[in-house]
């Protein structure tokens, strides 16, 4: 893949634009050469004034949300990507799936620390990797996806599809 939406500089994915974790996934996963990187301005991580700032339409922005399902003692995470235009649905798909009597967004020093990445760029590419990752639908219906980097100064983009070859995702549905 070259390049990627809105008005960004858009090069291949490496170190230099992606947390340590990130990069350590991208350097043994066969869909590396998918993913190219843009720098961004910190103080616009945020997926509205991303989006706003970059000229990147909210449904080609995907959010990976960190969801903790807990049952009795045992607490199970999953990485969920859903369009920024939508809701995870925390309470229902992804409860079940996560086989949890509760579901929540995980706190947001448990989802860094765990994740070894900036808050506001956590991407799914790097999650530990026991953790589900649960895909919407609706993220894979777009041809290429922004994402987070590990890090609120740069953005990722990459085929939607190339979602569901990561380590343990799956289309959450």
């Amino acid at each position: 893949m070259t390049g990627g939406p809105g008005s960004l500089d858009w090069r291949p994915a490496g170190p230099d634009l992606v947390a340590a974790v990130v990069a350590a996934a991208l350097a043994s996963w066969p869909r590396s050469p998918d993913v190219t990187a843009a720098p961004i301005d910190p103080e616009v991580a945020d997926t509205a004034a991303f989006c706003a700032r970059y000229a990147v339409d909210l449904a080609d922005s995907a959010n990976c949300v960190v969801v903790a399902g807990r049952r009795g003692p045992d607490v199970r995470y999953a990485a969920c990507m859903v369009l920024a235009t939508d809701r995870a649905d925390v309470n229902g798909a992804v409860r079940r799936r996560l086989e949890a009597r509760k579901a929540s967004f995980a706190a947001m020093a448990d989802a860094v620390t765990l994740t070894e990445m900036e808050y506001g760029g956590i991407t799914p590419i790097g999650v530990p990797g026991e953790w589900l990752i649960l895909v919407d639908p609706a993220v894979l219906a777009r041809d290429v996806v922004v994402i987070g980097s590990g890090l609120r100064r740069s953005k990722l983009a990459l085929p939607a599809a190339a979602l569901l070859d990561l380590p343990g995702a799956e289309i959450l549905g």
